[in-house]
């Protein structure tokens, strides 16, 4: 009987003097090191302000003249992404499947010199009152030519609370032809 009091005394004991344990795979990072290894490797720009403005060690190696290439190419020009060029031109919404989907028609209009697809609308619902209740986002299938729109009716958007009362749709991301 004495036997599992000193056991148990004996584990308790050694667990408050231990301090915790660590979990498995988890390394003890010592703060002070890393800040002395980081000041270490600084230059100090208080001593002497020209040796850290040239440091020499740190100079890239000389490539030779032969292997330098012997004409730079022009930066090009960045392209604005397409959806960019898209606007919705006209925007409504109504409920179906017993009120709990949201359809939405939309006009899209394509500025672009080009063609999109996969073009990406996220929609946002609220109350009557102005609060927000659901975010949904949909790719929108089939392509919009160059210069000109087209409508989609009755857009399955996907559920949305019972409550929501106006939508907003915006559009997020589109792919070039």
């Amino acid at each position: 009987m004495l036997l599992p009091v000193i056991a148990i005394t004996g584990l308790s004991a050694w667990t408050l003097v231990s301090g915790p344990i660590r979990a498995m795979g988890q390394s003890q990072i010592d703060l002070p090191l890393i800040v002395a290894a980081q000041d270490a490797a600084l230059p100090d720009t208080k001593a002497n302000p020209a040796e850290a403005a040239t440091p020499t060690e740190t100079a890239p190696p000389k490539v030779p003249e032969a292997a330098a290439p012997a004409t730079v190419p022009a930066a090009t020009a960045i392209e604005a992404p397409p959806v960019n060029g898209l606007k919705i031109a006209s925007q409504s919404w109504r409920r179906g499947g017993l009120g709990s989907k949201a359809l939405v028609t939309f006009t899209l209009r394509n500025n672009n010199d080009y063609a999109v697809k996969d073009i990406e609308i996220a929609c946002a619902f609220a109350r009557r009152d102005g609060s927000h209740l659901t975010d949904r986002t949909r790719i929108v299938p089939g392509t919009i030519e160059m210069k000109s729109r087209k409508t989609f009716a009755r857009l399955h958007v996907g559920f949305v609370n019972v409550n929501a009362n106006k939508a907003k749709c915006a559009l997020v991301a589109a792919n070039r032809i």
